[in-house]
């Protein structure tokens, strides 16, 4: 976990009172949410809490039906997502997206061309190769015999190459064996040291903590605590968590903290 200095910008991400909903279906109530220059947050909750939600709201990718929006102190509510991307929002949403017929380099050669001009690209390859070590050694390899955990860090690395303002980052590690879970996380830290702040949305709650500077849980689409990463393993380990919120009692949340200390 990283201890972050203060800064007179304005938070890269910020959500007030805001509320979502998929048609009928309301699925954020009031929720508040700061992600400060340089911060690393961590999202947690059980399935169905709202997180993939906010991933979307601060992406841009689903407009709130109320509160506000703001991206480095600009009101960005109800934009459409490119404004979100041009404002230095990244969203690496779960599951994987590559060309399975190219091979590694000519997907991020694909992408990175259309982003960073012909002149960037080979610029961007090292970097990405720099992100994500194994890329590099499987840069002539089909995207579609990489394993799950090298398409994952593949599509990912699409992404952060652009060396966004903030990345927001759900699931990253759904359905990854551990090994390839520590190397995505290795890749998230890296970017972090080039300065982008994180939105890490989670159910790997041990790697989540160990990143970020503080933890948010939701709870039924509202927070119902939230605090320091540190504190967040602390009250689970002293079983006082569930004086802070109702999602205590579920231990696929805070059960995962507990084990960790």
């Amino acid at each position: 976990m990283n201890d972050v200095a203060p800064s007179s910008r304005p938070p890269v991400l910020e959500l007030a009172h805001v509320s979502a909903a998929y048609g009928p279906f309301r699925a954020l109530f009031d929720v508040d949410l700061v992600v400060a220059d340089g911060e690393a947050v961590a999202l947690l909750g059980a399935n169905g809490a709202g997180k993939t939600t906010v991933a979307r709201v601060a992406s841009g990718l689903l407009a709130p039906g109320s509160g506000t929006v703001r991206v480095g102190g600009q009101d960005v509510t109800g934009a459409l997502p490119h404004r979100f991307v041009r404002a230095g929002v990244a969203h690496a949403p779960e599951g994987r997206s590559v060309f399975a017929t190219l091979t590694t380099e000519e997907n991020l050669t694909l992408s990175f061309r259309r982003s960073q001009g012909r002149a960037g690209v080979r610029d961007a390859l090292d970097r990405a190769y720099e992100l994500f070590p194994v890329l590099g050694e499987r840069r002539r390899q089909l995207a579609g015999t990489l394993s799950g955990g090298q398409q994952r860090m593949l599509s990912m690395a699409r992404v952060l190459v652009e060396s966004p303002s903030l990345l927001v980052a759900d699931e990253l590690s759904l359905g990854l064996a551990p090994k390839v879970v520590d190397e995505v996380y290795a890749g998230l830290t890296r970017l972090r040291e080039h300065g982008t702040s994180l939105l890490i949305v989670e159910q790997q709650v041990r790697h989540a903590l160990d990143l970020c500077d503080r933890a948010v849980v939701l709870h039924h689409g509202a927070v119902a605590w939230s605090g320091s990463a540190a504190e967040a393993a602390e009250r689970a380990a002293s079983d006082i968590f569930d004086q802070a919120a109702p999602v205590a009692q579920d231990e696929g949340v805070v059960g995962q903290i507990s084990r960790r200390t």
